[in-house]
């Protein structure tokens, strides 16, 4: 099980926003995966987003460690672009994520895992954009 740690300001603002009880998923946005949004080609690794779904869904198996008791969680490959220390937080309104190596993209987006799956099934279009 890998570990994150996550900021009493991240952990405020999930229970502001009554997602402590949410499974939440941590995804690199690359283009490809099953809920990514945005990203691809040279933003591979380098964009973030969390996911909130109302059960875990198998395709995001790898739990992640973390002190305030949330359910997070990601798959090997979204893990591939991190390192150890990694930590999530809430600084100027934004989300951010950090490991011992890298900070990432700051302003990580919290997108509900079921409006985007439908987004993608019916071929909406979303600011201009296909889905």
């Amino acid at each position: 099980m890998a570990k994150i740690t996550l900021t009493d300001s991240f952990v405020a603002l999930m229970r502001q926003k009554h997602l402590q009880n949410k499974v939440l998923l941590l995804i690199a946005d690359d283009g490809g995966g099953k809920y990514s949004l945005q990203g691809g080609a040279c933003t591979i690794g380098s964009k973030f987003t969390l996911i909130t779904l109302d059960a875990v869904d198998p395709d995001y198996p790898v739990q992640l460690e973390n002190d305030a008791g949330l359910q997070l969680y990601s798959s090997e490959y979204d893990l591939l672009f991190l390192e150890d220390g990694l930590v999530l937080d809430f600084v100027d309104h934004q989300i951010r994520l950090k490991d011992n190596a890298h900070g990432f993209d700051d302003g990580l987006r919290i997108a509900t895992g079921q409006e985007v799956l439908a987004a993608f099934g019916k071929g909406l279009t979303v600011n201009g954009v296909s889905c």
